[in-house]
């Protein structure tokens, strides 16, 4: 009833271990896949071990997270090791996060994380590309989030996904434009913002960085928006991602037109077997409104 597939690959349900909730060790996302998740993505991994930013990177808000942690990597070695350790003893699918801070960078990612034979791969593009003016996001420019497409395609024959921002003026035109350079599927969305939490008593930003990337309730009718327009836009699949902690949040994004969901602060506030929890409530949903199966869901908001 729940299964669904991405670019030929069987997920036993739409729930997703988002990236950058359990690091990249191959126990703690095993743990998640015991708990029900019908697939895990890594952390985001680099070519060079990264220490990232000092505490605290994560604060709670009303309405949702922020979080600096400032891409922190294990490095692309440990990165490896740890996929190829999950293969041997998991049969979920595994996505392999990856991000770089040069376009001919990411082809390289892409190259050493396919020896570890991940069933998908996903490509942050929502980090400063340092080659260009100011440091201006991969995702921010259709003709750059291309080229860092293109190439990664051109270094792997893993399918490849491409994590889109929503911080840009027109996400049609970057989907459109990393799906004619050859991805085979879309991640929608990144964190919005940045934001920030001030902490009154000391007059002062609690986050280390300052302002962070917004996840959580207040994220989700933003990521909604997008992958209603994305699914418009493209022919590829696309994991809606963005505030999803329960079973409607699940249909509502696979109804914009997600193929599948991924699941991140809901770990914070639902326990590690959220993904249990998510799927038992899109079951009973389904059942009480007739629904057979999920591709009678997925993208029922645009016949209306």
């Amino acid at each position: 009833m729940l299964s669904t597939k991405l670019c030929g690959i069987k997920l036993d349900n739409p729930t997703i271990l988002a990236s950058g909730i359990l690091g990249v060790t191959a126990s703690s996302l095993i743990n998640a896949a015991n708990n029900g998740a019908g697939a895990v993505t890594t952390k985001s991994i680099s070519l060079e071990e990264r220490k990232g930013h000092s505490n605290p990177v994560i604060v709670t808000f009303e309405g949702g997270m922020i979080n600096a942690v400032g891409l922190s990597s294990p490095g692309i070695e440990n990165g490896i090791e740890e996929v190829k350790e999950f293969k041997k003893r998991s049969k979920t699918p595994i996505i392999a996060s990856i991000f770089a801070s040069k376009t001919a960078e990411f082809g390289e990612a892409a190259k050493r994380i396919s020896e570890a034979k991940p069933d998908l791969i996903e490509v942050n593009i929502s980090c400063p590309n340092v080659e260009a003016e100011f440091g201006k996001l991969f995702a921010a420019d259709a003709k750059v989030a291309a080229s860092v497409t293109e190439i990664v395609k051109n270094s792997t024959k893993i399918p490849v996904f491409v994590k889109l921002s929503p911080n840009v003026s027109n996400i049609k035109e970057i989907a459109k434009a990393v799906e004619a350079a050859g991805a085979d599927g879309i991640t929608a969305v990144n964190t919005a913002g940045p934001g920030m939490v001030i902490d009154i008593k000391t007059a002062k930003p609690i986050l280390h960085n300052k302002m962070g990337g917004i996840s959580g309730a207040a994220l989700r009718p933003i990521a909604v928006r997008c992958v209603y327009d994305i699914y418009e836009t493209v022919k590829i699949p696309i994991i809606g991602t963005g505030g999803i902690t329960n079973g409607r949040d699940a249909v509502e994004m696979l109804m914009a037109g997600a193929t599948a969901v991924g699941i991140g602060s809901g770990v914070y506030y639902r326990g590690i077997d959220v993904f249990k929890k998510v799927c038992s409530e899109i079951e009973e949903f389904m059942k009480k409104e007739g629904y057979k199966n999920l591709k009678e869901i997925i993208g029922k908001a645009h016949e209306n």
